[in-house]
């Protein structure tokens, strides 16, 4: 065995050294910057109407029946649903973000008369989830969202006595863990820049796997693309990559989380006929010219992620420069690289730019301890995307599943028995306080 690799062996054998005495301080979200939330620069007339028309869409709420029986909504809501709207979700430090520091997902479970109860993993300081089952009753493999409320009850729904799933037993409700271990969570994520890495070609994304090559096995790192099972391209959306485009992951959050059937997912999940309010699809493009009311919510709502812009990094200062410089030196850059950059597209703001997502796009064993058991395309139980950091400094909840507040613990999570990441994080740990100091100013200035 040559040198090089007979060291990494042995240093991907050694346990991992406790975290040093005196941690980082995570001073918390930065108060939202004017801008936040605006539309790409460089955007079209037409191009920007279908952003605002998009973003009306992302803000309404849905209802069963509509505006005939609630003024104001949508229809299409239920039978099964998480939240109401997509802007309720995503809605940290604005629309397109992530969850708030109030979560609506409590009051959503008596709105209109429905007789939910509060699962035990939803608090009101909590971040918004949606859960799923590892395995179903005869241990199979299941890992898709197990919807938490039902139209029961509801003014717009009579006669619907559909009744809620169990979740087993109860854990934390803030960090949802200690629970029924069949049962697990994810938290939104921002869309923030969704049409910038939308645009970067798959060749873009494999070039960065391969290079750095030597330091990436030095550290133990390694990962790989998700791809589409039916054309074999990099899919890049959700937290294991999932996802193909953003219209792919409109109709599909549209359906899950909200219940409304649409042009790509055009069947209730849950066909009570005594629950069936609505011809299907309940949302769809109709024959008229006005960009507002002519196409499908889905396809305005991937338009208003699309052409949304990502959070502007902080301006520098002395400690984000240092924190910069650590971030490199530790390694975390092999996985969360600075910038890609877009392929020629027929939007010129999206053509040809650069990046700055700080993620490779490709998804990374995380080990024992962030594995949520939840297969999806070529992403395993283990395997989760490296998150783009744009945008960190206003993300409340972290980690997949927002178990925690503090950027300390979140870089701490990383490491555990077979992760990617432990030597990384074990270069962290021997940092000094101060450089440690140094990371969290810089990962809270993106």
């Amino acid at each position: 065995m040559r040198a090089p690799l007979r060291a990494l062996v042995v240093l991907l054998a050694m346990p991992l050294a406790p975290a040093a005495a005196g941690s980082n301080h995570d001073t918390g979200i930065r108060a939202a910057a004017q801008g936040i939330g605006d539309p790409l620069p460089g955007l079209t007339a037409e191009e920007l109407a279908f952003f605002q028309a998009g973003l009306q869409d992302f803000v309404v709420r849905a209802s069963v029946q509509g505006d005939a029986v609630i003024p104001g909504t949508e229809s299409g809501l239920g039978p099964r649903f998480n939240l109401d709207s997509c802007a309720g979700c995503h809605a940290q430090p604005a629309a397109g973000g992530t969850s708030p520091a109030v979560n609506p997902q409590v009051a959503m479970a008596s709105a209109a008369g429905a007789t939910n109860r509060v699962p035990w993993f939803v608090a009101p300081d909590g971040p918004i989830r949606e859960a799923r089952y590892v395995a179903r009753p005869d241990g199979s493999r299941d890992g898709s969202v197990v919807q938490m409320y039902v139209i029961t009850g509801r003014t717009d729904a009579p006669g619907c006595s559909l009744r809620q799933p169990d979740y087993g037993a109860a854990g934390d409700p803030v960090t949802g863990q200690g629970g029924d271990p069949n049962v697990i969570f994810r938290i939104p994520t921002p869309v923030f820049g969704g049409g910038l890495i939308e645009a970067i070609p798959d060749q873009a994304i494999l070039d960065n796997m391969r290079a750095r090559a030597f330091a990436k096995m030095l550290l133990g790192i390694s990962g790989h693309p998700n791809v589409s099972g039916n054309d074999g391209s990099i899919t890049r959306f959700g937290w294991k990559a999932q996802n193909k485009s953003l219209l792919m992951f409109a109709g599909e959050a549209y359906n899950v989380e909200q219940g409304v059937t649409n042009a790509l997912f055009g069947n209730e999940r849950e066909e009570d006929p005594g629950c069936a309010f609505n011809p299907l699809p309940e949302d769809f493009a109709s024959f008229v010219t006005d960009p507002g009311t002519a196409h499908a919510g889905i396809t305005k709502f991937a338009a208003f992620m699309r052409f949304l812009a990502p959070p502007a990094p902080a301006p520098d200062t002395p400690a984000i420069v240092r924190g910069r410089a650590v971030f490199a030196s530790t390694g975390c850059v092999l996985c969360h690289t600075p910038t890609l950059r877009t392929g020629k597209a027929r939007t010129a703001a999206l053509s040809e730019q650069p990046v700055s997502l700080y993620s490779d796009l490709l998804v990374h064993d995380m080990g024992v301890g962030l594995a949520d058991g939840v297969s999806q395309g070529t992403a395993g139980p283990r395997e989760f995307r490296t998150a783009p950091l744009w945008g960190l400094g206003y993300r409340i909840f972290l980690l997949h599943d927002g178990r925690t507040r503090d950027l300390g613990d979140a870089i701490e999570a990383h490491a555990s028995p077979g992760s990617e990441a432990n030597v990384v994080v074990r270069r962290y740990r021997q940092l000094g306080s101060d450089d440690r100091q140094a990371l969290v100013a810089f990962l809270r200035s993106l």
